[in-house]
């Protein structure tokens, strides 16, 4: 079965939460805070593999999370950072982030890397809070949590050859006499439901590949027919293969309809050189085969005379193909990549107010934010230091002249408090 688009839902680890804890030996008069930090949640990451073809095991598995990281121990020991997550996908896979529609990477190389959804931070032990003025800290952090994402997965096949034409065309017959792939092979339209990829060995040793699309019909770049759904992964391929049937009753107009669907799928796509194939000479006579050789030339100098059920000019006509795959170069395809800021906890020390309603104001912030989650709204102490370090900010002084008045409700996070004068 062939899977080219899929959601998937990634979770990146938690951090460690770090504790409070005191040196307790027999000889250490007042051994003060001892307690260690959590280590880091683990990162996901996307890595591009040749060693799959399809989306396929998206299919039973969908939800991936990382490893969270460990606690603080006594002692000022650290938690084990959590493992990080490595998710393989095929080569050619487009990532999006499903809410916001970005496309995150484009992933068209074996082994490329990219960091999806980053773990989140340890919290620090009581140990790390100590002071010559605040010797015995009597509070630690909790772990930050992961980041949670949707992403959007779309494969488009890297191939060197497209193979194009009407449904019984022959494509599935042309791919199974010069590759191992076995296509279904019948005599009704709509045959191939999904793409297939063959690998042809030239003589040299090495070899290409060649990308059977499903059949396309007028109206397919509206969604008629199969053709349609996978003329994506046509795009990235050096050039076409237009297998013409010769025994239909208009193969001139049969080929015209399929370049104007691929104009209308993609300007460029339209461009992209072709060779075109006249299949199924083992049916007509001599004469039609003469005939319909002078009509495409008009179209293509690059015209052969084929069959695929037989094998009839075969060699020749993949000598030519693989002479063209050494010929001309693989298409440099630019994606729209954007920047991925839904994959890090930002550290910035930017914030916003705003005003929620006539009595209650929001305070929004990368650091701000990450300062709040890590606060017990229960401990005194954690209270008093995130006020100080609001005031050492000036988001209080920035308060005021958003217009705040004394009681009126302030929301940093999961924290709410009134403000006082």
């Amino acid at each position: 079965m062939f899977l080219d688009k899929t959601k998937i839902k990634i979770v990146s680890g938690k951090g460690g939460n770090g504790i409070v804890a005191w040196r307790r030996e027999k000889y250490v008069d007042k051994g003060g805070p001892a307690g260690g930090n959590g280590g880091k949640g683990g990162d996901v990451y996307l890595v591009a593999t040749e060693d799959m073809s399809t989306l396929m095991d998206f299919k039973f598995q969908s939800v991936f999370k990382a490893e969270n990281g460990e606690n603080g121990y006594i002692k000022t020991q650290h938690g084990r950072c959590g493992k990080n997550l490595y998710i393989k996908v095929p080569v050619g896979t487009i990532v999006k982030d499903s809410s916001t529609g970005k496309i995150i990477a484009d992933l068209n190389k074996h082994n490329q890397t990219i960091l999806a959804a980053q773990g989140g931070r340890g919290g620090r032990g009581n140990a790390c809070f100590a002071t010559s003025q605040k010797r015995a800290p009597q509070f630690c952090e909790p772990g930050e949590n992961g980041i949670e994402r949707v992403l959007e997965l779309e494969l488009k096949l890297i191939a060197d050859v497209g193979l194009l034409g009407m449904p019984n065309a022959g494509k599935s017959t042309l791919i199974s006499a010069v590759s191992s792939a076995k296509p279904k092979i019948a005599d009704y339209p709509f045959t191939t439901l999904v793409p297939h990829l063959g690998v042809v060995k030239k003589e040299t040793g090495d070899g290409f590949v060649i990308a059977d699309i499903p059949g396309l019909i007028e109206g397919a770049s509206e969604g008629i027919g199969l053709g349609h759904e996978f003329l994506r992964h046509v795009e990235r391929c050096r050039f076409l293969i237009h297998l013409v049937d010769l025994t239909k009753d208009n193969p001139v107009n049969n080929y015209k309809i399929i370049n104007e669907e691929l104009k209308k799928h993609s300007e460029s796509l339209s461009k992209v050189y072709q060779i075109i194939a006249l299949n199924k000479i083992d049916s007509v006579d001599e004469e039609t085969k003469k005939n319909y050789f002078n009509e495409f030339k008009k179209y293509s100098d690059d015209v052969f005379l084929i069959s695929a059920a037989t094998g009839e000019n075969l060699k020749e006509f993949m000598y030519f193909v693989a002479a063209k795959v050494d010929e001309i170069p693989k298409p440099v395809i630019e994606t729209d990549v954007e920047e991925d800021d839904g994959a890090y906890d930002k550290d910035d020390s930017a914030y916003s107010i705003y005003k929620a309603d006539k009595h209650t104001f929001i305070v929004e912030g990368g650091k701000i934010f990450r300062l709040a989650n890590v606060t017990d709204a229960r401990n005194t102490e954690q209270l008093y230091r995130f006020q100080n370090i609001l005031k050492a900010m000036g988001v209080f002084d920035a308060l005021k002249e958003a217009g705040i008045q004394e009681g009126d409700l302030v929301k940093i996070g999961h924290l709410e408090f009134d403000y006082l004068f």
